[in-house]
């Protein structure tokens, strides 16, 4: 009991630290000020945004499938993504597991459930640090002084490089099939090299994915505007995917707390106020909520 609670405790902790650390020199009244003076044409625009982004994930997870020739239609893949996205608000992992839950429950192979949801999850982070590593040279012609320039490049040649090590899993020794989680691991590199050949199918998931990324970056510039801040959508293009980068890192409850201190890092290269890029920080987190369902039944 104490092994399965302790790390969700030290994740509230720690996101409760981050939201103090975020705001301690932060004018919570201005702040609020400033918050209620979001356009609501812009919000209009941002929950539009947020539908598409929806739209987005379940054609990427149905690319997916199709390439691993599961017999799973568009029209089921959104209803369980949609959910998925739901419980995704505690953390990603467990909007996972209920969307291999469901996919399983409507009638798709566990095997499919689980590899199309993890390989669709591969390719989103591997779509979002390649976006990260091609806009580098604009971030670095407004910022030329941000530091760890090496790091996205690098993580780009560690993304490919895994997924070409995670396709050959299945030459793991044969006296170590008898294990569950060796068997799964063979299955899923057997169904990562059905996806790596069926080019059209694995390039249009990094496509959709990267696409999806620089939506929600146009999420934030279109929020930015409603706001009143001086920011133009490249900034938001060259910003927002690190920080969405950063927040796959599971250090807190569903980003809270990291997602503002990143936010005021980044954006504080351009001149946004702290202040100002927490209440950013803040309607982007909310926006993002307000398109999910509030049950799952």
């Amino acid at each position: 009991m104490v092994k399965r609670w302790l790390p969700w405790v030290l994740k509230g902790v720690l996101s409760v630290g981050l939201i103090w650390f975020a705001f301690r020199n932060v004018d919570l009244a201005a702040a609020w000020g400033q918050a209620k003076t979001l356009d609501p044409l812009m919000l209009l625009a941002a929950l539009s945004l947020g539908v598409a982004q929806v739209f987005l994930g379940a054609m990427r997870w149905w690319l997916v499938l199709r390439a691993l020739k599961a017999a799973f239609s568009a029209l089921q893949a959104l209803p369980v993504y949609y959910i998925g996205v739901c419980f995704s608000i505690v953390t990603p992992v467990v909007g996972d597991a209920m969307r291999m839950w469901k996919a399983h429950r409507s009638g798709l192979s566990l095997q499919a459930s689980v590899n199309s949801v993890m390989l669709e999850r591969i390719v989103t982070i591997l779509g979002l640090v390649l976006l990260v590593a091609a806009m580098q040279p604009l971030l670095l012609d407004r910022v030329p002084e941000i530091p760890g320039t090496w790091v996205f490049p690098l993580l780009s040649a560690v993304g490919i490089s895994g997924i070409a090590f995670i396709s050959q899993l299945d030459r793991l020794p044969v006296s170590l099939h008898r294990w569950r989680v060796v068997r799964g691991m063979v299955h899923l590199a057997g169904d990562t090299r059905k996806l790596c050949r069926r080019v059209p199918f694995s390039l249009g998931t990094l496509a959709v994915a990267v696409i999806g990324h620089a939506n929600l970056s146009l999420v934030v510039y279109v929020l930015a505007l409603g706001l009143g801040l001086d920011v133009s959508i490249i900034d938001c293009l060259i910003l927002f995917p690190p920080v969405i980068l950063a927040l796959t890192l599971p250090i807190s409850i569903a980003g809270f707390g990291l997602r503002e201190n990143i936010m005021i890092v980044a954006f504080g290269y351009v001149g946004v106020e702290p202040g100002s890029a927490a209440v950013l920080g803040r309607a982007v987190r909310g926006e993002q909520h307000r398109h999910r369902p509030r049950r799952a039944a």
